[in-house]
C-alpha cells in the first residue's frame, strides 16, 4: 500500500474531526495526547473484531501552553486521566458507558491549580469522568509533535511512576486492510486531530483496581485544545 494512501486517510480523520470555531478568545489552550487500549485508525472489519472486548480503558493528557481556568492561571501545568469503562470507549451506540477514573495533577501546581486542574479536565472530558475515584499528584512531562516526524516518535506524556504514552507517526506499514479511517472519535474536544501508533500506553497506579499495558496498536490520537472565557465563566458560576 502506498504511503501516500496513507496520508490521505489520515487528512481526511483531520477533516472530519475539527471542529467549528467560534470568533471568541481563548481561555486557556495547549497540546492533547490521548491513547485506549483498542485500535481507533482502523477498519470497520477489525473494529467489529474488537468491540465489546477491548478499548474500556484510555489515557487523556492535557499540556497548558498558556491560559486560566475559573480565573486561575495554568500556564505550563499538566493533567492527566486514566479511565477504564464498562464497555468499548467511543462505541458511538452505547457511548458514554458508566466509568470510573483516577486523575493525575501536576505537582508543580499549588493547592488552587490543582483544583482548576482537575475542574479543567472534568469539564474537557464531561460525563467520562462523573466517577473520578482519586486523584494523584506527580510530575507529569508531555512533549507533542503533531505535524512532524522526529527520532524519538511525535510525543511523549509520563507521570512518574504512574502512566505512560509514547507514540510514534503512522507509516505506510500501519495501513494494513485498505479500509481504515478515524472509527472512534477521540474521547474529547480537540482541534487538528491526528492518529497516531502507540508505542508504549502504561498505567501502574492505584485506584482502578487495575493496571494496564498497551502498545503496538493504531490507538492514539494528537492534537490541539482551546477552551473560551465563556465556558471558564460559566463553570465557575
Amino acid at each position: 500500500m502506498k504511503i501516500s494512501y496513507l496520508v490521505s486517510s489520515v487528512c481526511l480523520c483531520l477533516l472530519a474531526s475539527a471542529p467549528a470555531f467560534a470568533v471568541s478568545r481563548a481561555a486557556i489552550s495547549g497540546d492533547y495526547v490521548e491513547v485506549r487500549s483498542c485500535d481507533v485508525y482502523t477498519g470497520p472489519c477489525f473494529a467489529n473484531g474488537e468491540m465489546g472486548l477491548t478499548g474500556r480503558e484510555a489515557m487523556l493528557a492535557w499540556s497548558i501552553r498558556e491560559g486560566a481556568w475559573q480565573g486561575v492561571k495554568l500556564d505550563g501545568l499538566k493533567v492527566l486521566a486514566v479511565v477504564e469503562a464498562q464497555g468499548t470507549l467511543g462505541n458511538v451506540e452505547r457511548f458514554p458507558h458508566p466509568a470510573k477514573a483516577v486523575l493525575i495533577v501536576d505537582s508543580k501546581a499549588d493547592a488552587r491549580q490543582r483544583e482548576a486542574l482537575a475542574g479543567f479536565a472534568r469539564h474537557m472530558a464531561g460525563r467520562l469522568l462523573d466517577n473520578v475515584v482519586g486523584v494523584e499528584v506527580s510530575p507529569i512531562e508531555v512533549t507533542v509533535h503533531p505535524s512532524a516526524c522526529h527520532n524519538n516518535g511525535c510525543s511523549l506524556a509520563r507521570a512518574e511512576n504512574l502512566a505512560e504514552i509514547q507514540t510514534r507517526c503512522l507509516g505506510g506499514a500501519d495501513h494494513v486492510c485498505g479500509n481504515e479511517r478515524c472509527f472512534y472519535p477521540p474521547l474529547t474536544k480537540i482541534h487538528d486531530a491526528r492518529p497516531a501508533f502507540t508505542v508504549a500506553g502504561m498505567f501502574h497506579g492505584t485506584g482502578l483496581g487495575v493496571t494496564f499495558d498497551e502498545a503496538g496498536r493504531r490507538s492514539a490520537y494528537l492534537g490541539t485544545f482551546s477552551e473560551p472565557e465563556e465556558a471558564s465563566a460559566l463553570v465557575a458560576r
